[in-house]
């Protein structure tokens, strides 16, 4: 035969706390109580479009190979060349950091 588990007793503190937090909880949920710290951001223009010229200029700035480019940006050297070509376009987060690599070169190779 199975022997049944003792059933834990709460002390008056626990269960204060228990529903303390569950008071906490209705009343968020209910909209009645605000209790996390809330920061917006302002939303950031999008990167300007990067023609093949433009990351060209990036690069020959930089001073540094398609690889070593590639490496920096942490894309593959197909990815870079193409970017190049005008065979690809940077698209999302590839275009900021080309966009901070321009502005602030330094970012890339120091470190």
């Amino acid at each position: 035969m199975k022997k049944l588990k003792k059933i834990h007793q709460l002390t008056n503190d626990e269960f204060a706390e228990l529903k303390a937090g569950a008071d906490e909880a209705l009343g968020h949920a209910q909209g009645k109580m605000i209790t996390l710290r809330t920061n917006s951001v302002p939303r950031r223009r999008k990167p300007l479009v990067c023609t093949p010229k433009r990351i060209l200029s990036i690069r020959m700035r930089l001073n540094v190979s398609q690889p070593v480019f590639a490496d920096l940006l942490y894309v593959t050297k197909d990815t870079a060349a193409k970017w190049e070509q005008g065979l690809r376009k940077p698209s999302g987060s590839a275009l900021r950091l080309l966009e901070i690599a321009e502005k602030q070169p330094e970012v890339l190779v120091d470190g």
